[in-house]
């Protein structure tokens, strides 16, 4: 697939992968709807000359309306699509309240089924089509106060692996893209969720929060994470995931996803376990 006249529909553009990757597209002659969650994000980015509809994972009839504003646009045809917004909900899984754990499953789960389902017969009436998922280095392993985010990741990566296998007949082509630490606005956006859901002071893993995760989520971050990469590092994943005649299923991107991958395959699970709470 080359990316000439090409389209290409991308979530969660308001900041950090999707606004760097919809950049970057945009500059590489694709055409890009760079949909956002919030109708002043959208807003923002078509003063910057993108196509943008509002596309709100949460919100079933913004998903039906958002990608059929995309499809009058291009008479009926959209080449790729790469699911991409999501957001954490740090904390202990013990202190996790079922119904936070659900909010999370509809904007990093079921509505990236919803979005998919609806894409696919328009790549099935075309003849062709990219479905990119961006996942993480947590799609395949676990690590402290992420439950929520882990759990999500999981589950997107088992329900990826199986629509490639019965796309397989198809001329729909389904991929991974599992990046590690990324520059971008997620531990932020986090902490209403984080509010919202976690009672830190009736945990009894209070202390543990105060020395641990609320330093790290509340301080003003000032230099980049350990081994961050700029959003530009996935958008190097998703052009060959995009433009290559023969994609691979999944695309790690930074150096913890290499490392853990090859951990996670020649490791026990107490050894990688060992290694994981020592990060």
């Amino acid at each position: 697939m080359t990316s000439k006249e090409k389209s290409i529909l991308i979530t969660g553009c308001s900041s950090g992968i999707g606004y760097g990757v919809a950049h970057d597209l945009k500059a590489r002659g694709w055409r890009v709807f760079a949909s956002c969650r919030k109708a002043e994000d959208c807003a923002r980015l078509v003063a910057e000359g993108f196509e943008s509809p509002r596309l709100d994972y949460e919100d079933p009839d913004s998903l039906a309306t958002g990608l059929a504003e995309v499809l009058a646009a291009t008479g009926g045809t959209l080449d790729a699509l790469f699911n991409n917004g999501a957001y954490g909900l740090p904390g202990a899984v013990e202190d996790l309240p079922t119904d936070g754990l659900r909010q999370i499953f509809e904007a990093n789960f079921f509505g990236w089924h919803d979005l998919t389902r609806r894409v696919i017969p328009v790549m099935r009436a075309q003849g062709h089509g990219r479905i990119v998922q961006c996942s993480s280095v947590l799609g395949f392993i676990p690590l402290h106060w992420r439950g929520a985010y882990v759990a999500s990741k999981h589950a997107l990566e088992g329900l990826t692996d199986c629509l490639r296998l019965e796309m397989a007949d198809t001329d729909i082509e389904v991929i991974l893209i599992e990046p590690g630490p990324i520059t971008s606005d997620i531990r932020k956006n986090s902490i209403p969720h984080f509010e919202r859901w976690i009672d830190v002071e009736a945990s009894p893993r209070a202390e543990q929060y105060r020395r641990t995760l609320l330093k790290r989520l509340y301080s003003e971050k000032t230099t980049p994470d350990p081994f961050e990469l700029p959003p530009s590092a996935v958008t190097a994943k998703l052009l060959h995931a995009l433009e290559s005649p023969r994609p691979r299923p999944r695309y790690y991107v930074t150096k913890p996803t290499y490392a853990m991958g090859l951990f996670k395959r020649i490791l026990s699970t107490r050894a990688l376990d060992r290694i994981i709470s020592r990060a």
